[in-house]
């Protein structure tokens, strides 16, 4: 009798034990969702899972209806007609309205199996529970203001992050730039969460758009390559044009700071034929219509163009002729670790803001005025410029 007590007891405990294995082991978003490539007609949004799963976005107008009023239109994570199948999940939600607020949930479903034509799927996650959904609002080339926050060389040091975007408050922004060196090398996708995207997840990114050029610090680790899965990862290039209001940003990506060939690389990089093609690119991307109608012009680059380094010299002489040639206003940059203000010269043809790595850059603008504060850790304004039209 005693025996049969003993393995009763020992079975019980073994399932509850399998049950809360499976439990844990269960599907679940990991990382996001947050928010990418913003534009008056689209936008993508990313996340990721701890299993293989199919993903989709369900979308609804803010129009004070209850979210589950009637079935909202699915947009799934596909390609070629086939729903992906991964752990990274990045959805493009086309046909939007501009200047106009939406509601969003994700869903993903983990692949249990997959033998031909038959799947088999676990139960759902989504993002938010039934009661709850996240917003945002889409881009307008109409809007007469608009404003937005830069960071830059953080380094991993998610806590001063947190610090910045708390005296930034980037939920009452139009949109995020983070310019470069948000870690000092991307070993691992769990390194890039813990390092920065959870603090920008957690303070505006699922309703904020984050836009991102890549610095040289991110080009470094074994985990760079797939540095585009997470940003801008339905996008062509890692640079891009990016308008709001009266303001038309020029996204850059300087690359790394020293020649391919330099012992620290190992033979890895090839970013001198990248900025070569990037030029060519920048060279038609400035003569778009979103471009040329903006009021303002405003270059967002990593590396400042200077003569000291390789990759300095690299901007300097592939993209600032065309930067030149287009009249834009002004360039922001990191990089440097520290603030410096240079006023335009006879090579460079605008100023350039280089923000530290201890502090942010508040930026507003009219169609008649860029207004760009510079604030320390302690929130006190060190510095500011401002350009009329």
């Amino acid at each position: 009798m005693k025996t049969k007590t003993f393995n009763l007891v020992v079975l019980i405990w073994l399932l509850g034990s399998l049950s809360a294995v499976a439990q844990k082991e269960s599907n679940q978003i990991l990382y996001g969702p947050y928010l990418q490539n913003m534009s008056p007609n689209e936008v993508s949004i990313v996340w990721v899972t701890n299993k293989t799963a199919v993903s989709w976005v369900e979308l609804a107008p803010d129009d004070g209806t209850h979210f589950y009023l009637q079935e909202r239109p699915k947009t799934f994570a596909a390609n070629n007609g086939i729903k992906t199948e991964g752990r990274i999940h990045a959805v493009k939600l086309k046909g939007l309205t501009p200047s106009t607020k939406y509601r969003y949930r994700v869903f993903s479903q983990e692949v249990l199996n997959h033998e031909g034509t038959r799947v088999t799927y676990s139960a759902r996650v989504a993002s938010t529970t039934a009661y709850e959904t996240l917003t945002f609002v889409t881009n307008d080339y109409s809007k007469n203001s608009m404003s937005f926050t830069m960071v830059n060389d953080i380094h991993a040091r998610s806590g001063v992050l947190n610090q910045m975007l708390q005296l930034a408050e980037p939920l009452k922004n139009d949109l995020v730039f983070f310019n470069g060196d948000m870690m000092s090398s991307i070993e691992n996708e769990e390194a890039l969460f813990n390092g920065f995207m959870n603090v920008a997840v957690k303070s505006f990114a699922q309703k904020v758009p984050m836009y991102y050029a890549r610095g040289n610090h991110e080009t470094r680790g074994a985990f760079a390559s797939r540095f585009q899965n997470y940003f801008s990862p339905l996008n062509p290039n890692l640079y891009y044009l990016i308008r709001q209001g009266p303001v038309c940003f020029v996204v850059l990506d300087s690359g790394e700071d020293k020649p391919d060939s330099d012992i620290e690389y190992s033979g890895i990089t090839d970013y001198d034929a990248f900025r070569t093609a990037e030029a060519e690119w920048l060279k038609e991307a400035l003569k778009s219509k979103e471009f040329l109608e903006a009021p303002f012009k405003v270059a967002i680059c990593h590396i400042p163009p200077r003569k000291d380094w390789h990759g300095e010299a690299e901007v300097l002489n592939k993209f600032v002729p065309l930067l030149n040639e287009a009249k834009i206003d002004i360039m922001l940059s990191g990089h440097l670790h520290k603030h410096v203000k240079e006023a335009s010269n006879s090579q460079v043809h605008f100023p350039i803001l280089i923000n530290s790595n201890n502090s942010f850059v508040k930026g507003s603008a009219t169609t008649n005025t860029l207004t760009l504060e510079v604030i320390a850790l302690d929130g006190k304004k060190t510095d500011s410029l401002t350009l009329s039209k």
